[in-house]
């Protein structure tokens, strides 16, 4: 699982791990608005907060005035087929499915050296101006800045200041997980 701040590389890293360790994508529910390229039933599950509040699952927050959440039947399902799964949480989600999955999950925060950095990188994958404000001044936001209390100990703390440099942390990470 991977968790840290909007814009600390969480979905790159996540695209990493499917691709060079053939993870599956737990795909998530959200009731925000999809941003220009993304898909329903690939990116997010898009719901409404009727259909949210129908679902069952595992941990759900409040994020900039959206709903997010995930459901155990899709971990389930991933367990079965035996694979690994990948998933991106905010740090109250994360503290939530390391409390409930305890061993079976793996939790990477991410973060970065220099914060402003973070709204140079929203700015760039296409969110809209206001939406950025938003995020950037939101509890939750600031929440995600810095490990939980929970998750200290637990998390593997990575700095995503160079994406080589962050491969090659995820890497070992790996190789230790398979030993």
């Amino acid at each position: 699982m991977i968790t840290g701040a909007a814009g600390t590389g969480k979905t790159s890293v996540a695209n990493y791990l499917r691709k060079q360790y053939h993870m599956m994508k737990v795909i998530t529910h959200t009731t925000r608005q999809p941003r220009p390229g993304e898909q329903n039933g690939v990116d997010y599950f898009f719901e409404t907060p009727t259909s949210m509040n129908k679902l069952h699952l595992l941990e759900k927050v409040e994020y900039d005035h959206h709903l997010y959440g995930s459901s155990m039947e899709g971990l389930q399902r991933g367990w079965q087929d035996g694979r690994d799964d990948v998933i991106v949480l905010d740090t109250a989600g994360a503290i939530t499915y390391e409390q409930q999955l305890g061993t079976k999950v793996v939790v990477i925060f991410l973060t970065v050296s220099n914060v402003r950095v973070l709204s140079r990188r929203l700015y760039s994958r296409g969110d809209r101006q206001a939406a950025i404000h938003s995020r950037l001044h939101s509890a939750e936001y600031q929440r995600d800045l810095t490990l939980p209390d929970e998750l200290a100990g637990k998390a593997h703390v990575i700095v995503n200041d160079d994406w080589q440099v962050t491969r090659e942390k995820i890497d070992q990470l790996m190789a230790a997980q398979q030993r």
